[in-house]
């Protein structure tokens, strides 16, 4: 195995964890370290930056850059994960609101808003990751973090779907926005989709699928790595 160097950057599908991303990559390329940075739910999907060999030590300022997420949530619906995953909790009949409603609910969201962190997340309490807990039926007590939400835009509303664009800080869980929204529409809200489109200036059009990258030769996927000296430029003044 051999330590290669730089960032690449990948469109993660679904019904796949960040870490397996992590794990198949490392084989592809044959390497011996890598790191993302910045989960994606197993559901998700869209760009998860992957840093290889000593450029992992960039791991936090790639973490600071600005997100960008496409999600859609059902209304009337809670479950116990904040997603379609989980169990569903409540249920109550979503009364169809005017577009400009909506809008002004969501935009209440926008600037620097507190965030209590959903159980079902890979935060870690005592040592142990949320989601291990809550699959056991512990539920801990989680404070509120301050994150930033730059912009939500009104994509549409159909029948009791919501469909949503979300630029936001680090640190941002957008199921727990989905079930803040539901909170202010009255009806509840859980979310179906989620794709993460941008992450600084690396969009989901120009990421990488693994499939496509295990049919390329190996001198045509090194050529796909940014290189370490050319990193700086991405992470500078975001």
């Amino acid at each position: 195995m051999v330590d290669l160097e730089g960032l690449i950057s990948i469109n993660k599908p679904p019904e796949i964890t960040s870490f397996g991303v992590v794990k198949n990559l490392k084989k592809i390329l044959g390497i011996k370290k890598a790191g993302h940075c910045g989960t994606l739910d197993p559901m998700a999907s869209g760009v998860l930056l992957v840093l290889l060999g000593r450029s992992t030590k960039l791991q936090n300022s790639f973490m600071e850059l600005k997100k960008c997420y496409r999600a859609k949530f059902l209304l009337g619906i809670t479950t116990d994960t904040g997603d379609i995953t989980g169990k569903v909790t409540a249920r109550k009949e979503y009364r169809e609101m005017k577009p400009e409603k909506v809008m002004e609910i969501l935009n209440s969201f926008i600037g620097e808003i507190e965030q209590v962190p959903p159980m079902y997340s890979a935060l870690k309490y005592g040592g142990k990751k949320l989601y291990e807990l809550a699959r056991k039926g512990i539920e801990v007590e989680r404070f509120p973090r301050k994150i930033k939400i730059y912009n939500i835009e009104f994509i549409s509303q159909y029948d009791n779907m919501l469909e949503i664009r979300v630029e936001c800080s680090k640190g941002t869980y957008i199921r727990s926005l989905g079930e803040d929204i539901g909170k202010k529409l009255g009806c509840g809200a859980t979310m179906t989709f989620l794709c993460r489109e941008k992450v600084g200036p690396f969009t989901v059009k120009d990421a990488f699928n693994l499939d496509t990258l295990k049919n390329l030769d190996k001198k045509t996927v090194m050529e796909k790595i940014i290189p370490e000296n050319a990193l700086s430029s991405f992470v500078k003044g975001d």
